[in-house]
Order: structure tokens, then sequence, then C-alpha cells
């Protein structure tokens, strides 16, 4: 079953654009949030239109607007964050998937297989993950310096992993000896 937003490239026109507008209610919000381990997920909508390119290939752009509710990487606490991006895809129609296990990803990585359908709502949530802050930090987290190591040992400080500044340290106090 194909999702509702999704075009059929066959009923697509060819020399005009087809637009699209995207503003899930909150229960897909909730949904989305969920599937991309978000805390909350608010204001998101996808804009944009589809084209021929050439006599085969399909091109979209879009406008990608979302607020997204993470935990910082630091303290847990929610870090809100405001992703507006534009996104762009191309859709081949001789596009050929490679064969071999061990291959390098393709430069252009708005590139895709057309396939019977272009979903912008699956575009929407893949263009969102990607956009994602990585390690979110509320304001004023920092990572302060963790010591651990087994019970009734020294712990190895960040001092301790610099090898070059304990020789350092000798040689001060070779000289000072002199």
């Amino acid at each position: 079953m194909t999702n509702p937003s999704a075009l059929r490239v066959a009923d697509l026109p060819q020399n005009t654009s087809s637009s699209f507008s995207l503003r899930p209610g909150a229960a897909e919000l909730k949904s989305i949030a969920t599937e991309l381990s978000l805390l909350g997920l608010r204001k998101l909508s996808f804009e944009g239109h589809i084209k021929a390119q050439g006599k085969k290939d399909w091109l979209l752009t879009a406008k990608l607007g979302a607020t997204v509710v993470q935990p910082c990487v630091v303290t847990l606490n929610p870090v809100s964050t405001r992703i507006d991006v534009t996104i762009r895809r191309v859709y081949m129609a001789d596009w050929e998937e490679p064969e071999e296990d061990d291959v390098e990803m393709h430069e252009d990585d708005e590139v895709e297989a057309l396939a019977e359908y272009i979903d912008p709502a699956a575009v929407m949530i893949e263009a969102l993950s990607l956009a994602l802050p990585q390690y979110p930090r509320a304001e004023g987290a920092d990572v302060s310096e963790a010591v651990f190591t087994e019970p009734g040992k020294k712990p190895m400080t960040k001092e301790d992993a610099k090898p070059f500044a304990g020789l350092a340290a000798l040689r001060d106090s070779l000289k000072k000896e002199e």
C-alpha cells in the first residue's frame, strides 16, 4: 500500500511542475517524533514541487522546516532546535545499484532510482532525520573530566595521558638543579 502523499510518476505532467505541501497533524507529528527518537516535534512543513528533468528523470525540490526537541548529550535536558533546509532529489530512470559488497558512496547523494511513485512524505522524514543535530547540547552544558578506575587504584587523568608534559616537567626540574 502506498502512502496517500505519494505521487504516481505516470500521472505527473511532463511539461509543468506538480506542487505539494505537507503539514502533518498532531498524531503524525507524534509518530514521526517516535520514529526519529525525538522528545518532541513541532511546526513540521515540507513544501515544494516535482518536475520532469529531461525525458525520463524527475526533480524534487522543497523547503523543510521543523522545530525539534532532543535530549542534551550532556545533561539529557530537552534542547529545541529550528531546522530550515532546502531539499533536492533527482530520480533517474536509468539508475543502477552497485552490485559489489564493497563500493564507494556515489558522489551525488541527491540521486535516487526512479520508482513507480515519488513520496514527498518519505523524503520529508528522511531529510528531517539527516538534518537533526547529532550532538544537541543545552546552553551552558559542558563536559567536565570524568575519571574512572578500579577500586584501590589511582585513576589516569588527562595530564597522565600526556607523556611529553611529564618529560617537560622532568627537564624543568633538572634545569633548576643545575
